[in-house]
């Protein structure tokens, strides 16, 4: 399959890398590691084994690379205004589009520039930073559940999935692409904005049993608002929120990407992850009070 990456920070770097070494025909479109990857190439370090790609495709402007089958998309949710701009030279007939975004709005955004027939999402639970230009270091996790935007199952996504598994990547199809999207907000939302603000990374803050309550709280906010969406079946907030804790707890100090960005200087994924979830669980009758100041607090920190 021939595929397209649009935005290579530590995620598209990351399922890229994972995608070409397991036999796919990737192509990246890259901004800030253009120059490094064109002469050493994309490496990545894993707890799973490092591993190098001595010249893999790479582009500094989307109208060179042509159509593709698949475009796999990993921008930073600020950006999305040039997304159309970005994606639509790399279209065919039969051209999907798979978002692995952050937050809820961006297959909507997709549909509306390209048509809903050709749009995916995947829900990635991926622990990565970027290092040294060319060079991502995966610490952990990876799995991806992705599913039709109109819902169901799809013989298109099970091909997808099967890309993604072949590569060494856990994935698996999903029928309520909403649901899994609001699952994986459960644990964005707190870990991401309290990280940002307080720069205390997740280990740090689920050590203290103040911040670790706080964090329950928020938890249990955003699972009301997603059961408010009519899913095709409600989340269970308990066994998720335990599920989600076991789990961060085995992290060791990671410092999830908006931690990461506010530390760079670099833009906050607000509206995707804090503004429009808020807004949706409002229309559906549920105020997210916690979410919304989490999400003043950290529109108060960014550049005007």
């Amino acid at each position: 399959m021939r595929i397209g990456i649009i935005g290579a920070g530590a995620l598209g770097l990351y399922y890229g890398a994972m995608l070409q070494r397991g036999g796919q025909d990737v192509h990246y479109l890259m901004r800030r590691d253009l120059e490094a990857v064109r002469r050493s190439g994309l490496r990545v370090t894993s707890p799973r084994g490092d591993f190098h790609l001595s010249q893999p495709a790479i582009y500094g402007d989307a109208a060179r690379m042509g159509a593709v089958d698949l475009v796999v998309v990993g921008l930073k949710t600020y950006a999305n205004n040039i997304l159309p701009h970005l994606i639509a030279p790399l279209l065919g007939p039969q051209t999907a589009i798979l978002t692995l975004q952050n937050g809820l709005g961006n297959e909507e955004l997709l549909a509306e520039s390209f048509g809903a027939e050709r749009v995916l999402g995947g829900v990635a639970f991926l622990c990565s930073n970027r290092g040294e230009p060319g060079t991502v270091h995966h610490l952990g996790e990876g799995r991806i559940r992705l599913g039709e935007f109109a819902g169901g199952f799809s013989d298109r996504a099970r091909t997808i999935s099967n890309c993604f598994r072949e590569a060494g990547v856990p994935c698996e199809t999903v029928d309520d692409l909403r649901r899994a999207r609001w699952e994986k907000l459960v644990w964005n939302i707190p870990f991401n904005g309290l990280c940002a603000l307080t720069g205390y990374d997740v280990t740090e803050l689920l050590s203290h049993r103040a911040t670790r309550e706080q964090i329950e709280g928020l938890m249990r906010e955003v699972v009301e608002g997603a059961n408010a969406q009519g899913l095709r079946e409600s989340i269970d907030g308990p066994s998720l929120i335990e599920r989600m804790l076991e789990m961060s707890d085995a992290m060791d100090h990671y410092r999830p990407s908006m931690m990461v960005d506010r530390l760079e200087g670099r833009s906050l994924e607000i509206k995707a992850i804090y503004d429009i979830p808020v807004e949706y669980a409002r229309r559906a009758g549920v105020e997210m009070e916690r979410v919304g100041m989490l999400s003043a607090l950290l529109a108060l920190g960014e550049q005007p």
